[in-house]
């Protein structure tokens, strides 16, 4: 199959608001696959490549010469990438630019930019996982459970597409837990307040969970085998060797739990999240911080699949399998009341917030299920927009990510914290396109630099350090509220402000 059909369909579900008119883009593309390309094509339509990460960022992407018809093949694409990100040492780089450009270089402009989505993991193309599950359901006429319940067991969503593809629903159903492959997360929804969560689960006892902000972890264990998986599915096991030590001593022969490591002070309370994630990032850390485990699921164990059990069944042998300090706090109540103080009680602690959950209900993995809502308070700060960026996809025509800078009193300047294109509806796109058309300055083709006059308000998750931004400081989790025309830039919130929003100031 050639690449630019991909670019093609990428281009169509970014055109198209309808989900059914996505899905059956996708569907039809799949349909014309060979079978064996099955997988190779899933990856590219869900927006990522199979070789996870090359080495190369966005300054590397420009200055090629566009060909003129498409040629390229899926196959050609692919092995390209894999030469890439094999590159490592001497000499590596030199040899990276060259093998990028020979790629570039025989893509068409579209290619170009589709490549370039895919190597930075931002294509932007509307092609979400829930609508691509739709997609492959639909193009091998195989039922949409069973093609969730595989992408969820194999960790992998193109696994299930080629699964499909090869062999239908008995593929599919074949694919099974297995201990030492890591399987898809249960996510969250979100509610404002703890009694919106209440009405939502339907009224009956819950159980109300510590939301911990540390790194989601899931935990394998095969006899002396242990293994330990980010959210990403990505193998972390030799970073966090006290949290395999910890694994290893549970009184089973097998399990696998959900959970998340976390960095504490001695007294208990969390540090900050980056120095959690910077702890997790190598096996040692030179100023002596550990990280502690917490479990909240289970999903096997000795040999018996718990993913379909209830919820209140699942806790309980959990309960009889992981001691309690290694365990997420917990309540079960019917009392939103109870709820509530239980919720004061983990922000006193330091936590994000709390999770609720229904007690009779499966393991959804790789869902945002109706069966956990968390509820945390939301940050918000007023900023001033320093640059907007030209749209692409669904957003062409409009000026869309927001460079979002506060306001620093001791210059009289302004320090950025990040980007965000999130929150944003199709009126508020229109709006604040013909305003930054009014401020602005320069235009490269790309960000358009603008007056720094417009204030909006933006809600986010939490402050981390960031070098890759001069205050040092970025925002986790940005998402556009509402625009401040009733304040003025000099009205904005200060880097000070910001500061004070980081626990580790």
């Amino acid at each position: 199959m050639l690449f630019a059909a991909v670019v093609h369909a990428s281009q169509q579900v970014a055109a198209t608001s309808a989900r059914n008119g996505k899905i059956a883009v996708l569907a039809d593309l799949l349909t014309q696959a060979e079978t064996d390309e099955v997988d190779l094509l899933a990856h590219f339509l869900a927006g990522r490549l199979r070789q996870r990460r090359t080495g190369i960022g966005w300054r590397s992407l420009t200055g090629f010469q566009p060909a003129v018809a498409p040629r390229l093949t899926l196959a050609e694409v692919d092995a390209a990438l894999d030469r890439l990100s094999d590159l490592s040492g001497p000499g590596s780089q030199l040899a990276r630019k060259a093998g990028l450009a020979e790629l570039m270089n025989r893509a068409t402009d579209d290619e170009q930019r589709f490549l370039g989505g895919l190597i930075v993991g931002e294509t932007r193309q509307g092609a979400l996982e829930g609508v691509l599950l739709q997609a492959i359901a639909r193009a091998f006429d195989v039922p949409l459970a069973l093609v969730r319940r595989a992408a969820m067991l194999s960790g992998s969503v193109p696994a299930a597409a080629q699964a499909a593809a090869s062999g239908g629903a008995e593929a599919l159903v074949a694919i099974r837990l297995q201990v030492g492959r890591p399987i898809l997360p249960m996510l969250a929804a979100s509610a404002p307040t703890i009694a919106e969560a209440f009405a939502k689960l339907g009224g009956d006892p819950v159980a109300v969970e510590a939301k911990l902000d540390g790194i989601r972890m899931q935990a394998h264990k095969q006899g002396d085998r242990v293994g330990i998986y980010s959210r990403s599915l990505d193998e972390i096991t030799v970073r966090l060797p006290e949290v395999a030590t910890a694994v290893a001593a549970l009184p089973c022969h097998s399990c696998v739990l959900d959970g998340e490591a976390l960095a504490v002070d001695p007294d208990g309370r969390p540090r900050a999240f980056q120095e959690t994630a910077a702890r997790s990032a190598s096996a040692a850390d030179p100023r002596g911080i550990v990280l502690s485990s917490y479990f909240f699921d289970l999903l096997e164990v000795d040999g018996t699949e718990m993913l379909d059990q209830p919820g209140s069944v699942r806790q309980a042998r959990l309960a009889e399998l992981v001691p309690i300090v290694q365990r997420v706090d917990r309540i079960v109540t019917g009392d939103a009341a109870a709820a509530e103080q239980f919720c004061r009680q983990v922000l006193a602690q330091g936590h994000e917030g709390v999770v609720i959950k229904h007690l009779s209900l499966p393991y959804e993995a790789g869902r945002r299920g109706a069966g956990w809502i968390k509820v945390k308070p939301v940050l918000t700060l007023d900023l001033v927009v320093l640059a907007v960026e030209h749209g692409s996809g669904r957003r062409k025509g409009w000026l869309s990510n927001l460079h979002l800078g506060a306001r620093d009193p001791a210059n009289g300047g302004f320090v950025m914290l990040g980007k965000t294109f999130k929150g944003m509806t199709d009126e508020m796109l229109a709006w604040q396109t013909a305003r930054f058309e009014e401020l602005k300055l320069d235009d490269d083709g790309w960000v358009v630099t603008v007056r720094p006059q417009q204030v909006v308000e933006i809600a986010f998750d939490g402050v981390q350090r960031s070098p890759r931004y001069p205050g040092g400081l970025a925002l986790r989790f940005a998402r556009v509220v509402r625009y401040r025309d009733d304040k003025t830039s000099a009205e904005a919130d200060t880097i000070d402000t910001v500061r004070s929003l980081a626990r580790w100031a």
